[in-house]
């Protein structure tokens, strides 16, 4: 009796999610960036929120909520109502990073999510002003080594990647950078154009005008291989055994949305990272568009905690509150 109303039940839902699904959207949606305008992973954001924008027929607003490394964002989110109408665009540090290294978080980073899709990848580029005596990354590391504590290196917070990136190089080279963690990574580049700070590790896309005019010099990008975008860069893995710290963003939503809506929204991505006039605007800044189903995310997300724990427990990271 108890499988024969489970039958039934499931064949009156199957008519309303299939009405959900094709009645969705019917006001605007939201879509939280966990950090300030203007830095490379907002740029990606609101490519993809004029595309969706476009796609799925309703104005798709972009709303930056920082603080606290993207926990802030990343709470608001997952307590939102599931019904398709919030996303949050988010990047290694607040998907990965934040789930390895805070430990008293008020929110479920894994489980309160659900995995739309992934959006692109590239890597980030270790850059200083060109005042600095150091013309490439091995004589860095040497003058690092003979003037210890001496210089810093700002990041976009807290537990962010950049941060992270910042104590793996620590960490591998025996250098001893001071880490100055910022609000934003605008406000990082701001200091780093002054001199304030003398290194910062960033996406392609915020530090490229500025390397190509030289008022800043690209040492190394943390991905295995070089990056079109800056041939002449080397991979810093070149210099330094074991450097790598792949750089990723993508779309999830509130956990319990809607597996219609998450579908749709992903085949969405998936249509706009392969549009070429997408993917040539974002080569442009370095950045390769991927688009990939939700349940390949999913799996990608995880396998990425995976790697990103071992990178954490190597650089004695501990960002806890």
């Amino acid at each position: 009796m108890l499988n024969r109303r489970l039958l039934i039940a499931g064949a009156l839902a199957a008519p309303a999610v299939a009405a959900r699904a094709n009645t969705w959207p019917q006001r605007p949606i939201r879509f939280v960036v966990p950090l300030a305008a203007g830095g490379g992973v907002d740029m990606m954001a609101r490519i993809l929120a004029e595309q969706l924008d476009k796609a799925l027929g309703q104005p798709v607003v972009v709303e930056n909520l920082v603080g606290a490394g993207g926990t802030i964002a990343a709470a608001n989110v997952s307590r939102s109502d599931p019904d398709g109408y919030v996303f949050i665009f988010q990047s290694v540090s607040s998907a990965v990073i934040n789930a390895l290294t805070y430990k008293n978080l008020s929110y479920d980073p894994v489980g309160g999510f659900a995995a739309v899709s992934l959006f692109a990848r590239f890597p980030l580029v270790m850059a200083t002003y060109p005042d600095l005596p150091a013309a490439d990354l091995k004589s860095l590391i040497e003058t690092l080594k003979a003037e210890p504590t001496k210089y810093s290196y700002g990041s976009s917070g807290v537990g962010t990647v950049t941060h992270v990136a910042g104590e793996l190089f620590n960490s591998l080279t025996g250098a001893k950078l001071v880490h100055v963690p910022y609000r934003g990574n605008s406000a990082v580049l701001n200091d780093l154009l002054t001199g304030r700070v003398a290194f910062t590790f960033d996406g392609i896309a915020p530090l490229l005008p500025h390397i190509q005019a030289g008022k800043l010099r690209a040492l190394g990008v943390t991905t295995a291989e070089r990056s079109p975008a800056l041939k002449d860069v080397p991979a810093m893995k070149e210099i330094i055994p074991g450097y790598e710290l792949p750089f990723w963003t993508g779309l999830y939503a509130p956990a319990r949305t809607p597996s219609e809506i998450i579908t749709r929204v992903s085949a969405e991505v998936a249509k706009i990272a392969a549009n070429p006039a997408v993917s040539s605007r974002l080569a442009s800044l370095g950045v390769e568009a991927v688009g990939m189903p939700a349940e390949l995310f999913d799996a990608y997300w995880r396998q990425q905690l995976d790697y990103y724990r071992a990178i954490v427990g190597q650089s004695n990271i501990s960002l806890g509150q």
